[in-house]
């Protein structure tokens, strides 16, 4: 990887003023969520909302993957936003609690039918002397309480979250969830090595509303290295779009 940047198979990702930069868990979630079904004739505009772009990567990706999106990303950084539009994308300087601050209607007008964040994640930790860091790495910015309620406000009635956190957060994540009215759909949990712990969850919510009776949210795994060290065939399935 070039200090300044990533290149993928379609495009190229310049990080050299992010805060965070081009990493394996923003690539795996953009890969990995996907848009509720539309089963209308008359086909849906389908808008997306990437919560602390950083760089853009995984609003970029999603770009790839569903070219007939609207796909909006939104930073509290300024240098993040700057270099998200730098690499194409459609960013704003806004935190989540203030973005569309109105609460959406059964129009579903500008509402999101997916919303993507890799989130951040350290709670109660040393902080980064690093001031872009650490508004990138800790919840102090945005907690997860927040991070769900403002996602439930913004989603469509049959919208969708898709989430990448720390293995551990995966019970209070679906706790709060609940009380913002969203059910846990789809749970990927990531592994480094067959041998380790999880290390990452991926986790898609929907409006428990617009689901169908009780369903049983569908469970797998991923596992990001092979006995060699190098990429599992999963992982290189998961990403054959986009690595070189």
């Amino acid at each position: 990887m070039a200090s300044e940047g990533f290149q993928f198979k379609q495009f190229y990702i310049r990080h050299d003023r992010c805060a965070m930069k081009v990493g394996t868990d923003g690539v795996v979630l953009g890969c990995w969520a996907i848009t509720p079904p539309y089963p209308s004739p008359q086909g849906k505009e389908i808008r997306i909302l990437d919560i602390g772009t950083g760089s853009g990567l995984i609003a970029r990706m999603l770009m790839q993957r569903f070219p007939e999106a609207e796909v909006e990303a939104i930073d509290i950084d300024e240098a993040a936003v700057e270099q998200a539009r730098e690499n194409g994308v459609n960013a704003y300087l806004s935190r989540l609690q203030n973005w569309k601050n109105v609460k959406c209607q059964m129009s579903n007008d500008k509402c999101y039918n997916l919303i993507v964040s890799n989130p951040p994640y350290f709670q109660n930790s040393l902080k980064n002397p690093d001031k872009g860091r650490e508004l990138a790495r800790h919840t102090d910015s945005l907690s997860y309480s927040e991070l769900l309620h403002h996602s439930a406000r913004l989603l469509t009635e049959d919208g969708q979250l898709a989430l990448i956190l720390p293995a551990e957060s995966e019970a209070e994540i679906i706790a709060l969830a609940a009380t913002e009215g969203l059910s846990l759909v789809r749970v990927t949990r990531v592994y480094s090595k067959v041998s380790k712990p999880a290390r990452r969850v991926l986790l898609q919510l929907a409006r428990s509303a617009s689901q169908e009776g009780e369903l049983t949210p569908i469970e797998d795994q991923l596992v990001l290295e092979d006995d060699h060290g190098g990429r599992s065939e999963a992982y290189r399935e998961l990403t054959k779009d986009f690595y070189l």
